[in-house]
């Protein structure tokens, strides 16, 4: 039994895999290999061809977008992500962001190292937006949803949601309804064919003026050129730790001085990073072990039979 994995995972729990060869990359058929660990990386049926043998795709990470799951059920393969480690830090940072786009922290570091503050305290000087009674509209409301939530009214935020299903209260809106009333947007859904460009230009239009923009999920759900005629105009501000086609970052939002820009560190945690290794050792372990993995994704859900 054999395990290819894209790169040594931090943290003490991968060396319980030091009893399996990790190879990487993938050149030729390898019969044997019954585990992919991956990160950042396309799981499709070239790369399915190559190993025959295969048995699970485990994913580093709670997105898994760049593998074809339908692809791997059809051949019996099963797919797991991380899904518990990630969102504690995931929703810190969409909070920092949240902070630094509303209070314009990144703009006042920048307006002090240029030796712009020559005058000193001024009364009307990087006037940001408030946070205590502004309200924030969170789009999915999961593990990290959640958080950002609790986070949200800590500082006093009055909190709005939509949700795909589960329970709903009061503070559920639709969609639409959601981008009307909200101060600030934070976005916390996978990327699926349904969420890929979900804030589109109509969409975007929809948020107040003044409204901040919060996506630690995944770039594609945006339209990033609408994003950036937004921007341009002065209308609206962002936070953005991921972009639609990672690490390329549009020259436009670079040259933007109301978007915080990041690079995609939202776990970027050690103690995070290693909680999430210790996941997918999990996952891969039990499939070596003769066992179930625990965190199959959906659609992978009967690779090993149902649950019990």
């Amino acid at each position: 039994m054999r395990v290819l994995a894209s790169r040594r995972f931090p943290g003490p729990a991968w060396s319980e895999l030091d009893d399996v060869a990790v190879e990487w990359p993938v050149a030729e058929p390898r019969p044997g290999i019954e585990v992919l660990a991956v990160v950042a990386a396309v799981v499709d049926d070239p790369l399915l061809d190559l190993l025959p043998d295969l048995r699970l795709v485990a994913n580093y990470g709670v997105g898994y977008d760049g593998i074809d799951v339908e692809a791997c059920a059809r051949r019996g393969v099963g797919v797991t992500n991380t899904p518990e480690a990630l969102g504690v830090a995931t929703a810190d940072l969409a909070v920092a962001l949240l902070l630094a786009v509303r209070r314009r922290v990144v703009e006042g570091d920048r307006f002090v190292r240029e030796g712009k503050w020559a005058a000193g305290w001024h009364v009307g000087e990087l006037m940001g937006d408030d946070i205590r009674g502004a309200t924030l509209g969170v789009v999915g409301l999961g593990r990290i949803g959640r958080a950002v939530a609790e986070r949200a009214r800590e500082f006093g935020m009055h909190v709005l949601y939509t949700r795909r299903s589960g329970e709903r209260d009061e503070g559920f809106r639709e969609l639409d309804d959601l981008l009307r009333e909200s101060d600030a947007l934070s976005l916390h859904v996978p990327l699926t064919d349904e969420t890929r460009s979900l804030l589109d230009r109509r969409r975007l239009a929809l948020l107040r003026d003044g409204a901040s923009l919060v996506n630690t999920s995944r770039g594609a759900i945006v339209d990033e050129a609408a994003l950036v005629d937004e921007l341009r105009s002065g209308r609206l501000r962002a936070g953005l730790d991921v972009y639609a086609d990672e690490p390329h970052v549009p020259r436009e939002l670079l040259e933007l001085p109301n978007v915080v820009l990041l690079p995609h560190i939202g776990s970027a945690t050690p103690g995070t990073r290693a909680a999430a290794t210790a996941e997918l050792v999990a996952n891969i372990r039990a499939v070596l072990d003769g066992r179930r993995p625990p965190n199959l994704v959906p659609g992978s859900a009967t690779v090993f039979g149902e649950a019990p």
